[in-house]
Parts: structure tokens; sequence; C-alpha cells
């Protein structure tokens, strides 16, 4: 057995055990290893995504990876059927192809669509997986996330749009990642972390740049009714 393996399973344990967060010396405690021994796993564990910080806050949490790993496992079901209405919602004010998306891994992970009936639309694609980069809701994630965007290989030139995205709550893509296809994705957040993301995808002789902000903040009232 790999002690520090063993030791880095067991910080993750007692987190769980502890609600989600712990802080360093009742961590320490616990797994009765010294101090400087569990810092440098907890910190090895950040970098990896598992554990994370939050800004002035001393305690450690568990992190996007083994949450998304903990949601794949168990609770996929519940968070569709939970967010449906909300998806549903945006379908009637749309009447295009609406989706429900969350991170899986290191990718994104279709969960739930409805497909528009107009005689041009987006196919939907629940199931289906994409890059982080590869979608608008995707860099809504990076956007969003410290940790995932560390260790996310992220092309320099969507970076400064991944600025743009976290300042104005919304991602879009405008025919960049499927020729004639546009979306814009909005989060849904909860105790400060974002779960999952809302995207509408219509044609993109439709879905102009000019509609982004508006459809956006349309978007994002329905989330708010929903609450």
């Amino acid at each position: 057995m790999i002690q520090s393996v063993s030791r880095a399973l067991h910080l993750l344990e007692i987190l769980a055990r502890s609600g989600g967060s712990a802080r360093l010396k009742e961590i320490s405690e616990t797994a009765v290893l010294t101090v400087p021994t569990t810092h440098n796993l907890l910190n090895t564990l950040v970098a990896l995504g598992y554990v994370r910080r939050r800004g002035g806050d001393t305690r450690y949490h568990l992190g996007d990876r083994i949450l998304n790993i903990a949601r794949v496992a168990g609770n996929d079901a519940q968070l569709r059927e939970r967010l449906r209405p909300v998806l549903e919602a945006m379908y009637e004010a749309t009447s295009e192809t609406v989706f429900l998306a969350v991170p899986s891994g290191d990718d994104i992970y279709f969960l739930d669509a409805i497909e528009s009936h107009q005689l041009l639309h987006v196919a939907g694609q629940p199931g289906e997986r994409v890059s982080m980069t590869g979608s608008a809701i995707g860099q809504l994630f990076l956007a969003h996330n410290a940790s995932l965007r560390a260790r996310t290989y992220v092309p320099p030139d969507i970076q400064h749009e991944l600025d743009r995205i976290a300042r104005d709550g919304y991602a879009t893509d405008h025919e960049q990642v499927f020729a004639g296809i546009s979306a814009v994705a909005v989060p849904w957040i909860e105790d400060g972390e974002m779960l999952a993301g809302f995207g509408v995808a219509a044609p993109g002789n439709r879905l102009t740049p000019d509609r982004f902000p508006k459809l956006a903040a349309e978007m994002h009232n329905i989330i708010s009714s929903h609450r």
C-alpha cells in the first residue's frame, strides 16, 4: 500500500465526515498526522481539484472534482428532476433547443435537453460530452471555477473571454464551435458554487450576437423565479 495515497484518501474521508469542510488543525488531529504533513497533502489535493479553499475562509472544503465523482455516481437523476422546471420555462420563453449541463471529470456532460419544434433547429443531445473549452457552458464553468481553470489548458485566445464571462454572468458562442449554430449559457449557482449550466442553442442566423445580452437576462430572470 502506498502511504501517501492512503493518507490523502483518509483526509478526503475526514472532510466528508465533517460535512464537507474542516480546519487544518482539526484534520491533522483526526488523521493523527503532523500539521506540516497534513498541510502538504491538502495542498496537493487542492492542486488536483479534490479539495478547495475559499477566500476569507480558513477551512478546507471538498473540491469540485471529488463532488463531480459523487454526483455522477449518485445524484444526476435527482439534479435533472430538480432543475427540469427551469429547463421547461426556458423552452417556453424561447421556443429554441435548451440544455442542462454539468461537469464530468474534466469534460462537460449534457444532462438534459428539450429540442425545439421549429423547422430549422439545433438537435438535443443529452448524454453527449464535450471538452471544457469546446462549448459556451464549458467556458462558463472555467470562468466560475478557479481550480478547474487552473488545471485545464485554456487557449490564449479565450483567456480574455473567460474574464468577460465571469464579469457579465453569461457565455456565448456564435458559430465558433459548430458552423451555423449559436448558443447562450448561464450558470445555476448554489451556496456560491456553480453546479450546472443552462444553455439555449439555435441556428446562427436566428440567434445573432445582438440578441445575446437580452436572452441572457431573460434566462437569469427565469432562474431567479425558480429559486
